[in-house]
């Protein structure tokens, strides 16, 4: 019954079915997040765990059917590594290069000739917060002197369990499109800590609605402006013999739609996480913040003159996973230095 009317949904809205099952299941997040407000909010964390094993596994279903293995395959995988090799490099090292090679692997056997929506799409997100958690656990070892401020935020003092790894995997807010978050966070949620009224459900009803409304903007944007801008126009004859500038100005207007694609599902994502409370980012200026899961700062985007600016503003929770993690490696490895030596005409290494 539901696959003929997302065929019509697709035909009537001119997109994929992939792609209008990918949409609906951010949107179907916020019914999740309603649910666990009025319904589990006060519940045991064995309850909300299974709360959120349950919705993250039918959205993959939803999307991707039994190939949903992949995830639960990795997830389990990763609880076992964290579990048998403790806090070692050896650990670290081993998640790594298992999630990458697992992901680069379902890349090359799935790829076609046209961006897909496939299982690989949310692995990505998947295999950045498993490598993640190993090396938060891993930090979780250390002596806090040894840590910056963000590897303490997210180190973990003890094993995490079962439960908790796949909750934190396939929470509803963050496993399709992200965004990146730790699992103490994760924790934090679900021990109600993340609230603005403390035991209480939080505020985040209005910052929910706001970041929905933008994201539904961006989206609207992506579904008037790209069918001027396909890109199968730029293999034909008709843009070939198009002038330079107007094959530049082409593209420059191509990419901003395109994006816009991305900045939507990112946008709305976030929205989910504020209603749940996972956005909540503690107290400024006497003002409580809902931005610990923005992905995106669309103003400061299209407004900055300055490169900096575009990187403060775009893929945010990547990017700061990727500063933790590589601060993480240049931590626990010597660096290496280098000088010519005109003898042997080579670059020698020293510590």
């Amino acid at each position: 019954m539901a696959a003929p009317l997302l065929e019509k949904l697709s035909e009537s809205l001119g997109s994929p079915e992939p792609a209008v099952r990918l949409i609906l299941s951010v949107l179907i997040g916020y019914v999740f997040a309603l649910v666990y407000r009025w319904f589990l909010f006060y519940q045991p964390a064995t309850v909300i765990h299974l709360f959120h094993i349950c919705s993250g596994l039918s959205l993959a279903a939803f999307n991707f059917g039994s190939q949903l293995y992949h995830s639960a395959t990795c997830v389990f995988v990763q609880f076992l590594m964290l579990r048998l090799m403790g806090r070692t490099v050896t650990a670290v090292l081993s998640s790594f290069t298992f999630q990458m090679l697992y992901l680069l692997s379902g890349y090359y056997y799935t790829a076609t000739e046209e961006y897909d929506i496939k299982w690989t799409m949310p692995h990505c997100v998947l295999t950045l917060k498993l490598i993640g958690l190993a090396f938060d656990f891993y930090d979780g070892g250390k002596e806090p002197s040894k840590l910056n401020p963000e590897q303490k935020k997210g180190a973990l003092a003890s094993v995490p369990t079962l439960l908790e790894v796949f909750g934190f995997s396939y929470f509803y807010g963050g496993f399709l499109v992200g965004p990146q978050f730790t699992l103490r966070s994760y924790q934090s949620l679900v021990a109600r800590e993340l609230t603005d009224c403390p035991g209480k459900p939080p505020n985040s009803v209005i910052p929910a609605l706001k970041r929905f409304a933008l994201g539904f903007l961006c989206l609207a944007i992506y579904a008037i402006f790209s069918p001027s801008y396909p890109d199968n126009y730029f293999l034909t004859d008709e843009y070939e013999a198009q002038p330079f500038w107007y094959r530049c100005v082409f593209i420059l207007l191509w990419g901003k739609v395109m994006l816009y694609k991305y900045v939507s599902c990112w946008v709305i994502a976030e929205g989910v996480c504020i209603l749940a409370g996972l956005g909540y980012n503690g107290v400024v200026d006497g003002k409580h913040q809902w931005d610990a899961c923005a992905n995106m700062r669309v103003w400061l985007f299209e407004t900055t003159p300055l490169f900096g600016g575009t990187i403060a503003s775009f893929n945010i929770n990547t990017n700061a996973w990727a500063a933790r993690s590589v601060s993480n490696v240049t931590c626990d490895f010597p660096r290496v230095k280098s000088k010519w030596c005109p003898k042997s005409k080579k670059l020698m290494s020293y510590q």
